[in-house]
């Protein structure tokens, strides 16, 4: 994320920002427009998990949700309740972890209110961490739906395994997973958990293109398949070499699942450490 998309997001969430019961908090109508939902009832949804959420994490919810629902002018002298909350930074966290990923400005939420600085540098540090994170989490979620659709057709775990494996021999130039994993020094795990944010990116595009045209042209078999997942992941190297990314001479990055429990420890440090309302 650009620095100055960071200092806009910053200075938009900061001007939201009021007091209540000497609380700083945010209005979740104003979260509404900042976070990017069109629609109140979507974002309530959102709401209600961070909700539960804040209960899975031992925090009672009246603490860091405020319901400031009130009565507005509807027209010919009716009124009409208008629902609404005040959230503690700690809340606010929690609706940008329910929220969806995809969207800058949630991979900026989680950070922002993740920390008790509003140092940009610090803010531009945990953002590329979070975007790593989410986009781990992104790749497992898509081969997962890439194995369940592929086992459908003919394909068991271990057929999934070796198209898995040439996917990354067309993606790094010919080397396979374990000659990667050997070029960057990984010891356990899997490559991706060590892969920079634009590889981990690169391998979830070319899964879902895979995804997508298995269904599409209803392939089935390990051979056709292997080939189409072989084709998509050399045309997506191909666009990278196109912006001078070679992704086999790209180093290593922190193990994503380091940056997990790091994550959650903040979490939990937050929680403890944010004021409420009671």
């Amino acid at each position: 994320m650009k620095p100055q998309l960071i200092e806009q997001y910053q200075s938009a969430f900061e001007r939201c920002a009021r007091q209540h019961k000497n609380v700083e908090c945010w209005s979740a109508r104003d979260l509404q427009a900042l976070l990017g939902y069109e629609k109140w009832s979507n974002f309530k949804e959102v709401i209600l998990r961070a909700m539960e959420s804040c209960k899975n994490g031992k925090q009672e919810p009246k603490y860091h949700f405020a319901d400031v629902g009130k009565l507005i002018e509807a027209g010919k002298g009716a009124q009409r309740q208008v629902e609404d909350w005040y959230l503690t930074r700690y809340a606010c966290y929690l609706v940008a972890q329910n929220g969806d990923p995809r969207k800058e400005v949630i991979a900026f939420a989680q950070s922002y209110f993740a920390l008790q600085t509003r140092k940009q540098e610090l803010l531009e540090e945990r953002i590329s961490l979070q975007e790593r994170i989410n986009a781990r989490a992104k790749l497992s979620e898509t081969e997962k739906r890439l194995s369940e659709n592929l086992f459908q057709r003919g394909v068991d775990e271990h057929g999934f395994a070796r198209i898995r494996s040439r996917g990354d021999s067309a993606l790094f130039g010919g080397h396979s997973t374990g000659e990667m994993k050997r070029k960057l020094g990984i010891k356990g795990g899997a490559l991706a958990d060590h892969l920079p944010t634009i590889t981990i990116k690169a391998k979830d595009f070319a899964a879902e293109l895979t995804n997508f045209n298995v269904e599409k042209a209803d392939l089935r078999g390990e051979t056709p398949i292997s080939q189409e997942h072989i084709k998509n992941n050399q045309g997506v190297r191909k666009l990278l070499k196109e912006r001078n990314i070679v992704p086999e001479l790209l180093p290593a990055a922190e193990d994503t699942k380091k940056l997990k429990r790091r994550a959650t420890k903040h979490e939990k440090k937050l929680a403890g450490d944010s004021p409420r309302f009671l």
